[in-house]
């Protein structure tokens, strides 16, 4: 048997290298190295492509969030997209969750008709992710770039990503629609958009039921709307 002093010794260095080495990540079913990973424009992130745009279209209520749990399948983190999802790594065409999102029967397809459906460049990160490995991986961008803030480089592409899925062109939440320059500017100009964002003045924390946007999104959404909320 180890004296307790050693027992000891032992278990402050386990706490000690699981302090040290592991943080928790939200929506994100496993701890990640603490040190900074630099976003790799050739790989496709879970947390920070995958996950949003599964809780935004798919994880909602009446389909596969955890009270609805529509046939079985939940779809609102790591553990729950892979196994109830069926996802098959490295074999996309094996996966069910491929398979429901470029099915073409209206009675299988994901997201169900009367639901903004999930564009080509999304269908595109799923399948490149699963691809990959269907790996539960982060990253931080350490080029965030808050100077060249411009609606169609950086406002649209945020707004397609992280809000479409709620609030896109078919049956949008609240009959709110962030489709386009005319809605999004609306939006922001009235300060709704970044109350929402910021989950700040009684507003309903937006996205909705999902990881919130990164400080870099936020801050970029920030200058857009501080230099006129122009559509540049």
């Amino acid at each position: 048997m180890f004296p307790l002093s050693m027992l000891g010794l032992l278990v402050g260095a386990l706490l000690l290298y699981s302090c040290k080495h592991e943080i928790p990540v939200p929506g994100f079913d496993g701890p990640i190295p603490t040190e900074t990973v630099n976003c790799d424009p050739q790989t496709v992130y879970f947390v920070q492509e995958v996950l949003p745009i599964i809780q935004g279209s798919c994880a909602i209520s009446g389909c596969h969030d955890a009270a609805s749990a529509e046939d079985g399948v939940i779809l609102n983190n790591y553990l729950n997209i892979v196994n109830t999802g069926e996802v098959v790594p490295r074999n996309a065409g094996q996966s069910e969750l491929y398979e429901v999102i470029v099915e073409n029967d209206p009675d299988d397809i994901m997201p169900p008709p009367g639901n903004t459906p999930l564009t080509s460049a999304q269908i595109s990160t799923i399948v490149n992710w699963i691809n990959q490995g269907a790996n539960n991986n982060s990253c931080v961008d350490l080029g965030c770039d808050t100077l060249n803030v411009g609606y169609a480089s950086t406002i649209a592409p945020i707004m397609q990503l992280r809000c479409d899925g709620c609030h896109g062109a078919n049956n949008p939440d609240a009959g709110i629609s962030l489709t386009n320059y005319a809605q999004i500017s609306d939006q922001a100009i009235n300060g709704t958009l970044l109350d929402a964002i910021k989950d700040q003045n009684g507003a309903v924390a937006m996205p909705y039921n999902a990881s919130p946007l990164s400080d870099c999104d936020i801050r970029a959404i920030e200058i857009w709307i501080e230099n006129g909320a122009l559509n540049d």
